[in-house]
């Protein structure tokens, strides 16, 4: 290939790329709003973390003001119990503090 060639080939895959590139804009412009979800589902999730004491709080006062969400909140209490010592038991080692090296 001489120089025109290769200079007429590389404008080729510039454009192909240019092409590729507006084609894949639009097909995530479609998904913004779902991946916006999922930071501000991420980002919250990252919160009740940091301030468990906020849920637990909610939890609490949820069960005063409606009597019979006590019955559903301990029966389903227990089985998120259940389901944390499960895993917690069948991933030994995990939430435990790693031995300091040197």
């Amino acid at each position: 290939m001489n120089t025109m060639d290769l200079a007429l080939e590389k404008q080729r895959l510039q454009i192909e790329v240019a092409m590729q590139r507006a084609a894949l804009r639009t097909h995530v412009d479609g998904l913004r709003p779902l991946l916006r979800t999922v930071d501000q589902v991420g980002e919250g999730v990252r919160w009740v973390r940091r301030h468990p004491e906020a849920l637990a709080g909610g939890i609490l006062v949820l069960a005063a003001v409606r009597p019979g969400m006590r019955r559903f909140l301990w029966r389903w209490g227990g089985r998120g119990y259940f389901a944390w010592r499960m895993w917690r038991d069948s991933h030994p080692g995990q939430g435990q503090p790693r031995p300091a090296h040197g």
